[in-house]
């Protein structure tokens, strides 16, 4: 009996578990960014970062069609020479791999009788992300437990392999109508970025009216060549995003929009208004909700909070 590892199924063993373990995390990932999406944290209302699951899917097209075809290689190299199937690597891999999903399984049954007995509220997305990974996990404990026994046929691997495609699929649909297509999460990643081009052109108009004063006529007033970092143009558009001073200490940014911010839902119903990030302690509290196409955010400086810098 040949129970000698070569080269070939070493790599062969290790591409198939590499690329198994790639597809799992992958799925894992996507479906816990579609729950934090669907029941975001109450207490976090601000202008959050928008989830992308783009890395998540590719992942998935490419390791999940890798994982298939190399496992149906060993099986059909097992097919050959039967002895292949007890080899030591595929053994230790089949192993480990039961071991993880195992733990798994256990820990998120600790992690939910901890929380039920620590008196913390059991949430919505705690319970699905709870299911996700003892519905995962548990089948792939039990598929390995049955394929290290050599106890599967060939209709029952056909059978796992239609459901991983069909949950798989299931769940990149599911991911992009919840969270929204490709071209969906650019436009908001556009949007985010705006939302940080103005912060920062805020925070140069506070420090221009501390230096000198007054507010600037135009945002070309804030690109000071001794100075870094001249005031950014709209990275979708190519153009400058619209300053206007609507008096002494009052002004207002402007910039396109794709969509609307995105807003949570409280536990009373009531919708909640995200806020911005402090922008280096300058924009904390502003609001810079906005609804698609031109917007524009008033501010006004509070002489007290931002006092004229002698120099």
């Amino acid at each position: 009996m040949n129970t000698k590892t070569t080269a070939r199924d070493f790599f062969l063993h290790l591409g198939a578990i590499v690329s198994f373990y790639a597809s799992v995390v992958a799925l894992i990932t996507l479906l816990f960014e579609v729950i934090n999406f669907s029941y975001p944290k109450i207490t976090e209302a601000y202008y959050y970062a928008f989830p992308s699951i783009s890395f998540q899917v590719a992942t998935l097209i490419v390791a999940l069609p890798l994982f298939f075809v190399l496992s149906r290689v060993l099986q059909k190299s097992y097919i050959v020479d039967p002895s292949l199937k007890e080899v030591s690597l595929r053994k230790w891999l089949g192993f480990i791999t039961i071991f993880i999903s195992g733990a798994v399984v256990a820990g998120d049954l600790v992690a939910v009788i901890y929380t039920f007995l620590d008196g913390q509220e059991l949430t919505t997305a705690f319970l699905l992300k709870v299911l996700v990974l003892l519905v995962i996990s548990l089948g792939i404990f039990f598929y390995y437990l049955r394929e290290i026994k050599n106890l599967i046929s060939d209709k029952e691997r056909n059978a796992w392999r239609t459901f991983a495609l069909v949950l798989t699929l299931s769940s990149i649909i599911l991911g992009f109508s919840v969270i929204g297509s490709p071209k969906t999460q650019r436009e908001y990643k556009y949007d985010m970025q705006k939302i940080s081009d103005l912060q920062n052109i805020q925070w140069q108009v506070i420090n221009y009216y501390q230096l000198k004063n007054s507010l600037p006529k135009g945002l070309a007033d804030l690109n000071d060549s001794l100075k870094p970092g001249a005031a950014p143009n709209d990275s979708q558009s190519g153009e400058p995003y619209v300053f206007k001073a609507t008096g002494n200490l009052s002004f207002e940014l402007c910039a396109t929009f794709n969509r609307e911010t995105r807003r949570g839902i409280s536990k009373d119903g009531k919708e909640l208004t995200y806020r911005s990030y402090p922008y280096d302690g300058l924009s904390s509290g502003d609001n810079w909700e906005h609804k698609a196409g031109e917007h524009c955010f008033s501010r006004t400086i509070d002489p007290q909070l931002y006092p004229q810098i002698k120099r």
